[in-house]
């Protein structure tokens, strides 16, 4: 479902720069995002461009990345944020999110929701005449794709042609992976778990569209001649607890991205997490720590690759 269109809101005006999904954009607009992320990150992006402009966090899941990075990097551009969490607001209490988008978009100029329900930010942004920010939902994790692009083009050059292997669960991060091949032009491996492995229909839209998508059970084979192998904690704030996590690790204890599994992939391979990570489960101290991990390089990144965000979205560069 792409909200993100040029489709004019009510009253004539310009409809919001929606940021909801990698797939609600062509390529040149993702990287026009990039390229603005690139160039706050050097230092190039001139004066306070988000000047007089405030932007409401909304998180009804724990953070430490997404919360610094983009409190911080509105400030870095002259804007204000006000971070609310579902306790301070009615959202959490029963309002709708529609009702909450027409509040919010008299009083704010931009939205970012973290939320578990996909259907919740679609409703938010189909009635905000503001832009709404994907901070992750249960289904994908934009902004963390966009960190990793940028990661990947700064230490190995345009990903474009090249070969990302994923290892473990075909989680959220995984399906913005998904996404992300769709628009870049990489080929994508995934190497899951048959149970985990992400929704036919995602992978249906990326091959039709171009994407080069390879679906495996085995990680070796995923993880061969690879420019960049990436990996995932095996359970998110909100999944399984006690004998249903217990399972879950069992089906993934061989997709652990250690020294052996890496040891496949090219010489130059580099490694990315999006963090936090469980060492010693999806990823052992070795190698997340080793000379191929551009872990914090990548968490780093996410303040720059929202930065560019926001400056689209707010038509401020």
């Amino acid at each position: 479902m792409s909200l993100a269109s040029d489709r004019v809101a009510g009253g004539g005006r310009p409809a919001p720069r929606h940021f909801l999904e990698l797939m609600d954009h062509d390529a040149a607009t993702l990287r026009r995002m990039l390229d603005l992320g690139v160039q706050a990150k050097r230092g190039q992006v001139e004066g306070k461009p988000l000047a007089g402009k405030t932007v409401a966090l909304i998180f009804e899941k724990p953070s430490t990345r997404t919360r610094v990075s983009f409190e911080v990097g509105i400030r870095q551009l002259g804007g204000d944020a006000i971070v609310l969490s579902s306790k301070d607001m009615q959202l959490g209490r029963g309002e709708t999110p529609a009702d909450t988008a027409r509040v919010l978009s008299r009083y704010v100029d931009a939205i970012m929701l973290r939320t578990d329900n996909v259907a919740k930010i679609r409703e938010l942004a189909e009635h905000a005449t503001i832009p709404v920010i994907n901070g992750l939902t249960d289904v994908s994790h934009p902004c963390q794709l966009m960190a990793d692009l940028m990661t990947f083009e700064e230490h190995r050059g345009p990903i474009a042609g090249q070969v990302v292997a994923w290892t473990g669960d075909g989680n959220n991060v995984a399906q913005s992976f998904i996404q992300a091949a769709a628009r870049f032009d990489f080929t994508l491996r995934l190497a899951t778990p048959p149970e985990l492995a992400p929704p036919a229909q995602l992978v249906d839209w990326a091959r039709r569209e171009g994407a080069r998508i390879e679906l495996t059970a085995d990680p070796h084979a995923a993880v061969a001649g690879a420019r960049c192998v990436v990996t995932d904690t095996w359970v998110s704030m909100s999944d399984e607890k006690g004998d249903a996590q217990i399972s879950r690790h069992n089906l993934l204890a061989p997709y652990q991205l250690n020294a052996a599994l890496l040891k496949g992939a090219a010489p130059d391979a580099i490694v990315m997490h999006c963090l936090p990570a469980h060492r010693g489960e999806e990823i052992t101290d070795e190698v997340m720590d080793g000379p191929q991990s551009v872990v914090f390089d990548e968490a780093e990144n996410r303040l720059h690759a929202q930065k560019g965000v926001l400056l689209w979205a707010l038509g401020a560069a």
